[in-house]
């Protein structure tokens, strides 16, 4: 049996160390803003805030996380994905380091501000990053494997921080989450492969037609999903471990224990749900639709669970559910953008997803003390609902994508793979 092409023998290694270093990338970037969350009581006891105001905290950094994402794009597409990609990285560890310092309510609001914008300019390089090193039929799969990460990142960040946070205070979670942040810079400043020649993925978009194709409904519509996917998320991240500290007297460690159930099923359900979908060929609907009905069904027996392991059993569910439609959120728009436009593509879409950061949280804060927990995490049903909704209005393949983005956005021809083409 003759061994396979050293083409498709470097094809393959490149699509591997892509993966691993982008899941490496993700992971920090997850863990950083995730240990928010488990320091919210702390915070809140030493600064004396409000429910509401601890919702601020994490809204500040959703906020000039949505604001860049599409800059972030821009920034991707006109001086190369892995050169924004690494200045991410970079800035974003430096203030997580300086969070650990913060002295006041109002400073903790300007860091996590400025946290942020750093992390907000590396969604839309980490997809351009991907889309230069694979093939169509392989990407989803991929992603789904990378964004798995976040998952991941959602189960080990409770159980490696509440324990460091219990032992040696706040402060030095953000220490350390900074410390690997450097040491994944250095990773993928040093070994990520060069990207396929396949066209010029690094030529800029006509001023011009970039403004069209932010004008053009059919990304909107995608990141109109990927807001009400992200209520649920964001939502029951930033709430549950004070949820649980407040209303139901658990230990920080237990609670991070607890956590990490539904986080561990969420990571399983989006790498399911990119294979599900490379296998429909983007077809996201069939996937999307089923998912968000079995999510809007857990998540209100979840707030009005009278047992802690009624709670997080639903909560599981409810996770587990609606990660299955992340990687069909992206699915088709992957499929059927103009590689010179992937960047500021896919941030349009992110940033639908950080709005529902910026939103979500301070909601619920809201809805908490006014009411109660059981009222804020039922409203996130609404997020199910929209997705759900949102997923018959959108275009089911890329060819479908490609049309309703009109002729001045379809890609060049030489910019393509066969199998795109």
């Amino acid at each position: 049996m003759s061994a396979p092409p050293a083409g498709t023998v470097r094809t393959r290694r490149t699509v591997r160390i892509t993966i691993v270093l982008l899941f490496a990338a993700w992971l920090v970037d997850y863990a950083d803003r995730l240990v928010i969350n488990l320091v919210l009581p702390s915070i809140g006891e030493e600064f004396d805030l409000s429910r509401g105001q601890q919702g601020l905290v994490v809204s500040a950094f959703f906020l000039s996380y949505a604001l860049c994402q599409i800059p972030g794009g821009l920034l991707a597409d006109r001086f190369g994905a892995q050169r924004v990609t690494c200045w991410a990285l970079l800035s974003w560890s430096v203030f997580t380091a300086l969070t650990g310092f913060a002295w006041s309510f109002a400073v903790l609001l300007v860091l996590r501000f400025a946290f942020g914008a750093a992390e907000g300019i590396f969604p839309p390089a980490s997809m351009k990053v991907l889309v230069e090193r694979t093939t169509p039929e392989e990407r989803m799969g991929a992603n789904g494997l990378i964004m798995s990460s976040n998952a991941l990142a959602a189960v080990l960040t409770p159980l490696v921080v509440a324990p460091l946070i219990a032992a040696f205070g706040w402060r030095s979670a953000f220490f350390s989450t900074a410390a690997l942040g450097v040491f994944v810079l250095v990773a993928v400043r040093m070994w990520l492969p060069a990207p396929h020649a396949s066209g010029d993925p690094e030529a800029p978009a006509a001023r011009g037609e970039l403004r069209l194709m932010l004008r053009e409904g059919v990304l909107w519509r995608f990141a109109l999903m990927l807001f009400g996917y992200c209520t649920i998320m964001w939502g029951l991240t930033t709430w549950i471990p004070s949820y649980l500290s407040d209303e139901r007297g658990v230990p920080l460690a237990s609670a991070g224990a607890l956590v990490a159930i539904p986080a561990l099923a969420s990571a399983v359900a989006t790498v399911v749900g990119g294979r599900l979908v490379d296998r429909t060929g983007g077809h996201h609907r069939g996937i999307v639709v089923p998912a968000m009905a079995v999510a809007a069904i857990a998540l209100p027996l979840m707030a009005s669970s009278a047992s802690l392991l009624g709670f997080v059993a639903f909560a599981t569910v409810a996770a587990c559910a609606a990660s299955l439609a992340y990687m069909p959120i992206f699915a088709v728009p992957l499929r059927g953008l103009d590689p010179r436009h992937v960047g500021v593509g896919s941030a349009v879409i992110v940033l639908g997803g950080q709005l529902a950061g910026m939103i979500a949280p301070p909601v619920m804060g809201v809805l908490a003390d006014a009411f109660s927990f059981q009222v804020a995490f039922a409203f996130l049903v609404l997020g199910a609902v929209l997705v759900a909704v949102t997923s018959l209005v959108t275009p089911q393949d890329a060819d479908s994508f490609r049309a309703a983005l009109g002729a001045a956005h379809r890609p060049d021809p030489s910019s393509l793979t066969t199998e795109q083409k």
